[in-house]
This record gives structure tokens, C-alpha cells and sequence, in this order.
């Protein structure tokens, strides 16, 4: 799924990560490098090429799980970021590559992490029961990460019980890539040192408010492009 990463990338420079670079494998790199400009690209022929790029640590925020596919190496590639301790956000295949061991993946975080799942991938890490508000708590405490529970009032939850209720989305964010914007956005706010927790705040409210700049007919391809509207707006209220 090649357009889940583009996507991803896309937001993460538009919200200000200053060098973006895609990893991808070697079959998948000529679709990359033909569609990306200012995002590098670089071959993967297996995990330890990934554990070479982290050495560079101009790469300080880190995204996986859109278009990752569920496997051995993506869950590899998981355990690898967080080793780093540099912001990583979790989202899609790299949730779901943990189901069947979900301790293993909270063992794993030591540093600044967030987790964007909706309620399907809620569910393959967490059992918690109560309100959304709850659960979400819940998990943060559990896992270690900041939890952001997607949908149309997206929770986001704190390790140490903070949480916010973000109710700017609207519908027609309903369509597929938009969480791989959200993603992407949160990572280039971690990449300019943004604390984890506020970090997912953000994003969120400025996916959700791109969106409403757009209006109905939205495709998860228009987000990036409106983020510097949404930008520009806060900047002239300062």
C-alpha cells in the first residue's frame, strides 16, 4: 500500500518536519522515488537496513505502520524505533502486528510514543471496558504511550491521566488515508520537539480543522495541502 506512506510523509512535512524520508522495500522503492521530490527516499533490503537508517539521528520522529503490512519485519522494524527512544507513532499494521502479544509491545516503549487506533485496533491491544473516555485512559496507563483513540470524538489520553476530547472532526474525514495524514501530522510535530502528549492534540485538532477547511468531497490527498492555510491563520492570530 504505497500511498499510505506517501501520505503520511507528506503530512509530516507539511506540518514542519524540515527533511522527511520514506524507507521502503527494495520492489516498492522505484514507485517512491517516481512519485516524491523533496521526500528522500531510502532501499530497504531487509531489517538491518532499517536499523542503519536510525543510526542517522537527524531522524528524530518516527512513523510506522501505514501500508507497513502485518509481519515479522514490521514488527522488527516496531521494536527497532523504539529502542531508538525518539518519538514514534504507532498507527495501522503496526498496532495490529502486536495482537497476540501486546505486552511485548508495551515492554518495548521507553520514550515519547503515541498510538492511534481506532476502535477495531483498540481492540487487538486493549480489553478495557467503560466509556471511551476510560478505555483510553486505561490503555495509556497500560501501555506506557499516549493513546489516541480515533473517531468522531477522538480521545486522546496521557500516561499520567491527562486526557482531551477533540470533537472537530467531521464526516467526511470518514475515508480511507486520513489516519495516515494523522499520523504523518503528529510525527512532524514530534520532529520540531513537541511533547508527545501535546503533539497528538494537535494533530488532531488541526486534521480535524483542515478538513472543515475543505468541506464535503474531501479525499485523504487534500488534507496536507490545507495544513498551511490552517497554519497561516493561527500564526495571524498570534
Amino acid at each position: 500500500m504505497t500511498g499510505a506512506a506517501r501520505l503520511a510523509a507528506r503530512a509530516a512535512q507539511r506540518a514542519g518536519a524540515g527533511l522527511v524520508t520514506v524507507a521502503a522495500p527494495q520492489a516498492a522503492w522505484p514507485v517512491y522515488a517516481a512519485a516524491l521530490t523533496s521526500i528522500m527516499v531510502s532501499s530497504l533490503a531487509g531489517t538491518a537496513d532499517f536499523a542503519r537508517l536510525l543510526e542517522d539521528e537527524r531522524l528524530n520522529s518516527i512513523v510506522l505502520g501505514p501500508g507497513a503490512g502485518v509481519s515479522g519485519q514490521t514488527r522488527e522494524h516496531v521494536l527497532s524505533a523504539l529502542a531508538t527512544k525518539r518519538g514514534t507513532v504507532l498507527d495501522a499494521d503496526a498496532i495490529t502486528v502486536f495482537r497476540d502479544d501486546p505486552a511485548a509491545l508495551f515492554q518495548a516503549i521507553q520514550g515519547p510514543c503515541v498510538l492511534t487506533p481506532h476502535e477495531g485496533e483498540f481492540g487487538r491491544l486493549f480489553a478495557h471496558q467503560g466509556s471511551k473516555l476510560e478505555r483510553a485512559r486505561q490503555a495509556a496507563r497500560q501501555s506506557g504511550a499516549v493513546v489516541l483513540f480515533k473517531g468522531g470524538d477522538t480521545v486522546i489520553a496521557s500516561p499520567d491521566g491527562r486526557a482531551v476530547v477533540n470533537a472537530n472532526a467531521p464526516a467526511w474525514l470518514a475515508t480511507g488515508g486520513t489516519g495516515d495524514v494523522l499520523a504523518g501530522m503528529i510525527a512532524g510535530l514530534l520532529a520540531q520537539g513537541v511533547d508527545a502528549f501535546d503533539a497528538a492534540c494537535m494533530g488532531a485538532w488541526l486534521h480535524g480543522t483542515a478538513a472543515e477547511l475543505f468541506g464535503p468531497g474531501l479525499i485523504a490527498d487534500d488534507l496536507p495541502e490545507r495544513l498551511p492555510a490552517v497554519l497561516r491563520d493561527l500564526s495571524s492570530r498570534r
